[in-house]
């Protein structure tokens, strides 16, 4: 399975000043895989360390935290000397051992020829509780579910994602109905690892489903095991209110959906908590899209997506049989799953912010607004070929910026002040020359 992240790692790798790096990330987004991958594919070595349960490397930080003696530490627990230029050193489960991650700061001032790589899936969470963070010391790698092109290259169609990467549209479309299909099966799959590699191997959706199933089981498990008690019941209902959210027409955040009467500040925490393990992803209004979009942000009113259309697709009981009614699979759930679909792809890409925009009486709404550090850029999407975008042209008759996006089954046309993008394209032209 390749992972895009790997060309990250491999440039964090060539740095002169790299400084100890960590991949945040859910549970089971691939992080262990990546760093040991990661390993196998750059170094001679690799010292591996788990946290969890790991009564030796928790007595060893617990102590003095020189360099000198947690090397001494870490080689005799490997069992073999850690060459500095050429071992690297995995962090596992980082949040387990607070010192540890207090140690990243030691290791970048006092010892920076050592590499390490570090992961923890409820490290958000633990820094809230009030762990010490070396501030200035690390940098970061985010780690999402597969992408659309992940998905597509592990499936063995390596080829349409290269000619999307050309952007060769004329010969893409000639082959429209292959990324048609690819998309209904990564409506369904999504990207979590585990279901990928089910799907690839099989074949089948069934074996996809209960995988998905043991996932959303897992992170219910993990809201007992890990959450404040009082704060479980909120982070349950919250999780579960989701896929009726993202129903609507109007996909605001509504706290009443949770619970008739329900306030903000009752959930809080539980908003927090899942937002830290990184199952959710808050996207904000903004009151006027100009530079920079966090200025203008608008904190009472946000959407909130999961983290995967596949899970998405689970929680809401997709059938298996919507993926032979033609394109009935992007229209379903009020069109929920191809927004979601749509900014998971936006979140792969480093440096972008990400918002949406409506007009202060609700009269128009554009549900992706993008900034790249350079331009403001409204993303409207259509779940089908429907090539109205009145809420757009409000927009741009308002704003007038200089490129517009409208992202649905249609083909790929570029007008004069709009980019028209299939949705199975978007990955490669945002990721591209195009913004």
């Amino acid at each position: 399975m390749y992972r895009m992240a790997i060309k990250q790692l491999q440039r964090w790798k060539a740095k002169k000043q790299r400084k100890p790096l960590i991949i945040r990330g859910a549970r089971q987004v691939g992080k262990t895989w990546l760093m040991r991958e990661f390993g196998a594919r750059e170094y001679s070595s690799t010292v591996y360390i788990n946290f969890d349960n790991n009564k030796r490397m928790k007595t060893l930080f617990e102590g003095s935290l020189e360099v000198e003696r947690l090397i001494t530490g870490l080689e005799l627990y490997a069992g073999h000397k850690i060459d500095p230029e050429d071992t690297l050193l995995i962090f596992d489960e980082l949040q387990e051992v607070p010192k540890a991650l207090t140690s990243l700061k030691y290791f970048n001032e006092d010892a920076p020829q050592y590499q390490i790589v570090c992961a923890g899936s409820l490290l958000g969470v633990a820094l809230h509780q009030g762990t010490s963070f070396p501030v200035g010391k690390v940098e970061f790698l985010d780690l999402y579910p597969l992408s659309f092109f992940e998905f597509t290259m592990a499936v063995g169609k390596e080829r349409h994602v290269e000619l999307l990467h050309k952007e060769d549209f004329d010969m893409a479309i000639t082959f429209k109905q292959d990324y048609i299909d690819l998309l209904k099966h990564y409506y369904y799959v999504g990207g979590m690892p585990e279901a990928v590699q089910a799907f690839v191997d099989s074949r089948d959706f069934n074996e996809v489903r209960e995988i998905q199933q043991r996932i959303l089981e897992a992170y219910e498990q993990d809201f007992s095991k890990h959450a404040p008690n009082e704060a479980v019941p909120r982070i349950r209902m919250l999780w579960n209110s989701i896929p009726s959210q993202l129903a609507k027409e109007n996909k605001k955040f509504v706290y009443g959906l949770i619970k008739e009467g329900a306030r903000a500040k009752e959930y809080e925490l539980a908003m927090l908590w899942l937002t830290d393990c990184g199952l959710v992803h808050k996207v904000h209004r903004v009151t006027r899209p100009s530079l920079p979009l966090k200025a203008y942000e608008d904190l009472k009113a946000f959407k909130l997506f999961l983290m995967d259309v596949g899970l998405l697709s689970c929680m809401v009981g997709l059938r298996q049989d919507v993926l032979l009614d033609g394109n009935e699979l992007f229209k379903e759930f009020k069109g929920a799953l191809t927004e979601q679909y749509v900014l998971q792809q936006l979140e792969t890409i480093k440096g972008l912010n990400i918002y949406y925009w409506t007009a202060e009486r609700g009269t128009a709404e554009v549900d992706f607004v993008i900034d790249n550090g350079k331009d403001v850029i409204p993303v409207e999407v259509k779940a089908e070929v429907n090539l109205q975008a009145k809420s757009l042209k409000v927009y741009r008759d308002k704003f007038q910026p200089k490129l517009s996006i409208r992202t649905s089954m249609a083909d790929y046309k570029r007008e004069d002040w709009l980019l028209n993008l299939p949705l199975w394209a978007i990955e490669s032209v945002l990721k591209g020359k195009e913004i």
